[in-house]
């Protein structure tokens, strides 16, 4: 690990768990589990705190439903010891692209390569 990065993970959490993160994990955390992106998931001796340690990129979309409602106490069992019931319309994880070139443009927007030609107006012209 470079000077650089251990710089970065000491202040900074968005480069992944900060130093203090890492020594409260070691020293109170207890593993609850991990869901299929490898997010790992912990929680205190007394249930007092739950927090994730992101596997890449700290990205809250990162988090499926299941371990988001345990984070945020809407159910109190973690999906390990009770799986929720899915429906088959439930789509997979796919990540937020929001202000990325890669983010969703409709037909016509001015962001996408080939926008579509405008018909819902006519351009003035001055006479």
């Amino acid at each position: 690990m470079s000077i650089l990065n251990s710089i970065l993970r000491a202040f900074t959490w968005w480069n992944g768990q900060t130093l203090n993160t890492q020594i409260f994990t070691w020293r109170k955390g207890i593993k609850v589990g991990e869901d299929d992106q490898g997010n790992v998931f912990y929680k205190n001796t007394d249930d007092s705190k739950r927090w994730v340690i992101f596997n890449g990129e700290v990205e809250a979309s990162r988090i499926n439903p299941d371990w988001h409602g345990w984070l945020h106490r809407t159910w109190d069992e973690p999906p390990t010891d009770k799986p929720l019931a899915h429906k088959v319309w439930e789509k997979p994880y796919h990540e937020n692209r929001t202000g990325t070139a890669m983010a969703y443009a409709p037909a016509g927007s001015l962001r996408r390569a080939d926008p579509a030609p405008r018909r819902d107006y006519e351009a003035w012209t001055p006479e």
